[in-house]
């Protein structure tokens, strides 16, 4: 299994480790296209503090993140399952796993960046501010910058498994599944049920979405889940005691679209 996830805006300060080693990161393929995001980035943050915010969308407020990455090559690094804090890795929380879903962990979970293009949340990296809607002057759209490695390198990833797709759709746009990956990938999206006036209404709610998604993954990983496609994987979801409902693809090549429905907010 291949579980998909964006990365968070808020992030953890870089640690005390040694400085960024690239060559180091996983999936080697996307090594070249990672360095040129890093030294475009660099080298903005480097230079005018106000056209790097505009260019990053910082406000007055987060002018310190310019300093940080134009530091980044130098910033001691920690885990990327560290340094990626926010609503969705609070519900994961990786530190509390026990040692075997740790390593499920290391295994399975792949991090969309705008900056680093897909890590392993064992890879070190510093702290960063870069997000996938970015333009960099040299490079254009960080989206569009990273699908043609993307499409070489993913593939050999996703393995002949599962492919859980958690990525919201800025991260979507680096990547997507095709062909046979596709048919076993599900996307999954959390729905908020209500009865209002006798009738149910069901929402989508933004911060509430990403932190079901973060126990969904915590869940899997916890039980030692292992499914192979997506109807497996709505058992498992299923047994770990989520209803949901599943609408597999009208024809090859398309994902499982799943919902995921919850009647409380926490």
């Amino acid at each position: 299994m291949l579980v998909l996830l964006p990365p968070s805006e808020g992030k953890a300060p870089s640690g005390r480790g040694a400085p960024l080693r690239p060559e180091s990161l996983s999936l080697p393929g996307l090594a070249a296209s990672r360095e040129a995001v890093l030294g475009e980035l660099v080298e903005l943050c480097t230079g005018d503090e106000g056209k790097a915010r505009e260019v990053l969308g910082l406000s007055e407020g987060l002018r310190d993140e310019v300093a940080k990455n134009a530091g980044l090559r130098t910033a001691g690094t920690r885990p990327a399952g560290e340094i990626y804090t926010g609503v969705l890795y609070d519900a994961l929380d990786l530190a509390s796993l026990d040692p075997a879903a740790r390593r499920r962990a290391g295994r399975s979970l792949l991090v969309f960046s705008g900056l680093w293009g897909a890590l392993r949340v064992t890879d070190r990296i510093p702290s960063y501010r870069c997000s996938m809607g970015v333009k960099l002057p040299g490079l254009g759209p960080l989206g569009t910058h990273w699908r043609t490695p993307m499409a070489s390198v993913l593939p050999e990833a996703a393995g002949d498994g599962l492919v859980l797709d958690l990525r919201s759709s800025a991260y979507a746009s680096a990547w997507k599944p095709r062909g046979e990956v596709a048919g076993r990938t599900a996307t999954v999206r959390v729905l908020h049920s209500r009865i209002v006036d006798g009738v149910e209404k069901r929402s989508v709610v933004s911060h509430f979405n990403k932190a079901t998604k973060g126990r969904i993954v915590r869940g899997l990983l916890t039980a030692g889940a292992a499914p192979k496609n997506p109807a497996e994987l709505v058992v498992a979801l299923r047994d770990l005691g989520y209803l949901v409902e599943a609408e597999a693809p009208a024809g090859p090549g398309k994902a499982w679209s799943l919902d995921v429905v919850v009647t409380e907010i926490h």
